[in-house]
């Protein structure tokens, strides 16, 4: 699959996985929604509910930043799998203006944020390669 169907399959999605590594270097791996504007995904931490406010890949991300989100297509008939990863650096705005464009994207993109905005912490991807594999 070339870059553009990538980036296509991708941003057609509606949730990705995102990868971040723990202090001890441990994996983390979270089911987020998001919105792909060029190369940058914008991801958000929203009013479903949560155990707590202190989310591990916050603390992951705010000491490195260095992550990966990856989206997947699955079904019985093995020749239409395919998947598409993004590495990328993150970047947390802890307070972001209702107006940000990456508030507005995720709005734009799932009916939920249009009542109620994410309520936490904005991250913003800057994806510097895309990975995929189509069978």
């Amino acid at each position: 699959m070339d870059d553009q169907e990538a980036r296509r399959r991708f941003a057609a999605s509606p949730v990705a996985r995102l990868a971040t590594a723990r202090p001890d270097g441990a994996p983390h791996i979270v089911p987020v929604t998001f919105a792909l504007d060029g190369d940058l995904v914008y991801t958000a931490v929203d009013h479903k509910p949560k155990r707590h406010d202190r989310l591990q890949r916050l603390a992951n991300l705010r000491q490195q930043p260095r992550c990966a989100l990856l989206v997947d297509h699955y079904e019985s008939d093995w020749r239409q799998l395919w998947w598409v990863r993004a590495d990328g650096q993150a970047d947390i705005v802890d307070e972001p203006d209702p107006t940000h464009p990456g508030l507005v994207a995720l709005a734009r993109r799932y009916a939920p944020y249009r009542n109620t905005a994410p309520r936490g912490p904005l991250i913003i991807i800057t994806v510097g390669s895309w990975v995929s594999w189509a069978a």
